[in-house]
């Protein structure tokens, strides 16, 4: 999507910062993603459908930022979110999620938009929504069909 301003209306990368980059890489490759050859030790990169989830170490994160590193809070004012064609598959992600060391937040329910969704944590504490929206289809690429 284009912009008249010079910013563009798109997300390139997700960057988490993480307290252990072994655990967190082998956690996200137990969901199935594959790391990306651009990975090195320093940075662990995964290609999603849409973007490139990035991680890196907490502490290394917050100096590159210029931010002081400090405790990790309880929610930090953002959720990522994966997007899945049924009910069924929402089910099924959380449980491969779980398998490879989530922990629930919030089990998957009907919502009260028409939806179906869950959450979980990561072994670093980032949450994750994973929800099936039936008034956001998926167009043939995989990209979510949003009016």
């Amino acid at each position: 999507m284009t912009s008249t301003t010079g910013f563009p209306a798109r997300i390139s990368i997700v960057t988490l910062g993480v307290s252990d980059l072994p655990r967190a890489a082998a956690f996200y490759e137990a969901l199935g993603w594959q790391r990306s050859a651009a990975s090195s030790p320093e940075i662990v990169w995964f290609r999603t459908a849409d973007s490139v989830l990035g991680l890196f170490p907490a502490e290394e994160l917050a100096a590159d930022a210029g931010v002081p590193a400090g405790g990790e809070p309880s929610f930090r004012g953002v959720t990522l979110a994966v997007n899945l064609e049924s009910p069924e598959r929402v089910d099924a992600a959380l449980r491969t999620a779980v398998d490879a060391g989530a922990a629930v937040v919030k089990p998957p329910a009907a919502t009260s938009w028409g939806g179906y969704s869950g959450y979980f944590e990561d072994p670093d504490g980032h949450l994750w929504e994973l929800a099936h929206n039936p008034f956001f289809p998926f167009t043939a690429d995989g990209s979510l069909d949003l009016p």
